[in-house]
Parts: structure tokens; C-alpha cells; sequence
């Protein structure tokens, strides 16, 4: 049996659904196929992002920024989860009738001062790493 395909999506693909790419994928133990993407790829990823995710040990170093239509029409998610206003608003909405949809707001570490962009950056990955407890915990992954 395969395994169920969660898709995270947001604009740039360069912070939010790639820190819950990569802590999802650390967190389910193998029992989901993860993936993120944006509908307006920015071609990499914040090194702050990579940064957080390293303090936790969570090496995301070689995931890359890609857009959604990379997947359109090549893979069916049981799971499509936006993580922006702008992915939820600009998806192809093949997409957001694919599997189960949710919305999950958090706020854009491209978006925060350079002086506190690390720090800012280290409290969205913390509140993605809560929603996936939470959501895990829903789907019968957690305990």
C-alpha cells in the first residue's frame, strides 16, 4: 500500500512549506510521502530557514524552491495543506480539491527585518512544528 502524499504549498517555496516539509517528513517516521512547492518559486531558500532548522537537526540543505506545476497532473496528494493567503488564493485549484484541503496562516520569515529575521524565523518554525504535532496527532501518526 502506498503511502499518503502531503503537499505543502505558499508562495515563494523559500521558508514556511519548506520548514514543514522538512519537519514533517522528520516527524511522521515514514509514514507519509511529503512535498512542498510555490506558486510563485523564488529559486531558493532563505538561509535563515536552513539555519533554523539546523539548530534542531533537521537538515533541509537540499531541498530546493519549485513551483506547483512541477506536480500538475503527475502526482494526486491525499493532503494539500496552504500555508499563506496568497497560495490559498493562487493555487490551481486542482490542487485545492485534491485529497483533503486545510489552510494554515503563519507568518513570512521573507517578510521580517533583517536584524530579527533569524529569531522570527526560529518562532514560525516552532508554530509549524506544533500544528503538525496537532495535526499528526489527528491523523493517528502521533500518539
Amino acid at each position: 500500500m502506498s503511502k499518503p502524499k502531503v503537499l505543502f504549498l505558499c508562495t515563494g517555496n523559500s521558508a514556511r512549506s519548506q520548514m514543514a516539509e522538512g519537519l514533517l517528513r522528520a516527524m511522521a517516521d515514514g509514514h507519509l510521502e511529503v512535498f512542498s512547492a510555490g506558486t510563485e518559486p523564488k529559486g531558493s531558500i532563505l538561509p535563515e530557514v536552513v539555519e533554523a532548522m539546523r539548530e534542531i537537526r533537521i537538515d533541509i540543505s537540499s531541498q530546493w524552491s519549485k513551483s506547483v506545476t512541477e506536480y500538475l497532473g503527475k502526482v494526486h496528494f491525499g493532503y494539500v495543506i496552504t500555508v499563506c493567503a496568497n497560495a490559498e488564493e493562487n493555487c490551481p485549484a486542482v490542487f485545492l480539491h485534491m485529497g483533503k484541503h486545510e489552510h494554515w496562516p503563519f507568518d513570512d520569515p521573507a517578510k521580517f527585518d533583517g536584524k530579527q529575521r533569524l529569531a522570527s524565523t526560529r518562532q514560525v518554525r516552532d508554530q509549524i512544528e506544533d500544528r503538525l504535532h496537532l495535526w499528526l496527532t489527528q491523523q493517528g501518526i502521533m500518539p
